[in-house]
């Protein structure tokens, strides 16, 4: 299990300080560096599945129409989300970013029950409601909604909802997300570059070794969680979730001095606590599944 929570804790960790990685690119448009993310995300997992000589799976699923509407789904998700966490973080709304992957958990649980048809218990029900307010009262301190946290948390919690019911691990899936929106981000990056606003090999090496470095800090993490995933229980993964929007919340405060008074701490404050009572109701409810788990297990081992 250490060896789990080292990987999850990894993953995180990367996507939490993920910000500093955007910013060093602010002089790149958000929509050419998540097309560089997809084109240099593919190269990267084509390399890795090669490797291992896993493409059984890939080859098999690219023959059946029903999975490529599935993941063309999830791809579309996908590059939303990048491309809206991208321009969040380079136009100075670190902070709001990470408002959307706290918001995430507590979405999540809406959509199991409209489209899983799961049941949420009395207690996630509460918090819901308290995510809600705090979304509503930072809207009023805002004055508009905080549409770059709930785009994301929306297109994520899509994406995961997609995730949750496609047949393929990980690894594949990424790769077949990213496959079908090869053409597209290498038809968009090419026109750029005819049309000379492209950044890649007309930039200072750093800028362009960023740019091949997003399909490592794309893949890598995720490959982490995947490892993360199979070895360690649900509720701990709901814990270490919120190391990586608690990093980028406390860069965006510290490191990038983003406006932060007490008004919105209020707001957040709200979804904080809405967050500490579903996780700790989840853990409850995971240990006494766990319990009673153990206890049937030694009445059928004693009969």
């Amino acid at each position: 299990m250490n060896r789990g929570i080292l990987s999850g804790l990894g993953a995180y960790l990367i996507w939490g300080f993920i910000p500093i990685y955007f910013k060093l690119l602010h002089s790149v448009p958000a929509l050419e560096i998540m097309f560089h993310r997809v084109v240099w995300s593919l190269l990267f997992l084509t390399i890795l599945i090669t490797a291992r000589q896993q493409w059984g799976p890939l080859l098999q699923a690219f023959r059946q129409p029903r999975l490529w509407a599935i993941y063309g789904l999830a791809a579309v998700l996908l590059a939303a989300n990048w491309w809206i966490y991208i321009y969040g973080v380079n136009s100075g709304q670190v902070i709001e970013t990470s408002l959307g992957y706290f918001i995430n958990p507590l979405l999540s649980v809406v959509l199991g029950v409209l489209f899983l048809r799961e049941r949420p218990r009395p207690i996630q029900w509460l918090s819901i409601g308290l995510a809600l307010l705090g979304v509503l009262y930072l809207a009023m301190q805002y004055g508009r909604l905080p549409w770059i946290a709930l785009a994301l948390a929306f297109s994520f919690g899509f994406y995961g909802l997609i995730k949750k019911v496609a047949p393929l691990e990980s690894l594949h899936s990424l790769s077949m997300e990213t496959m079908l929106l090869f053409l597209p981000a290498l038809g968009f990056l090419v026109a750029q570059d005819t049309n000379g606003q492209g950044a890649f090999l007309h930039s200072p090496w750093n800028t362009n070794l960023l740019l091949v470095g997003t399909g490592i800090v794309t893949a890598v993490p995720l490959l982490l969680y995947g490892s993360a995933a199979r070895s360690i229980p649900l509720w701990m993964i709901g814990l270490l979730q919120y190391v990586a929007p608690t990093c980028q919340f406390l860069i965006g405060v510290l490191l990038y001095k983003e406006p932060f008074g007490s008004s919105q701490l209020v707001g957040f404050g709200i979804i904080w606590l809405a967050l500490i009572i579903l996780s700790g109701e989840s853990y409850l409810y995971w240990q006494r599944g766990h319990k009673q788990t153990g206890v049937a297990n030694a009445l059928i081992n004693k009969f």
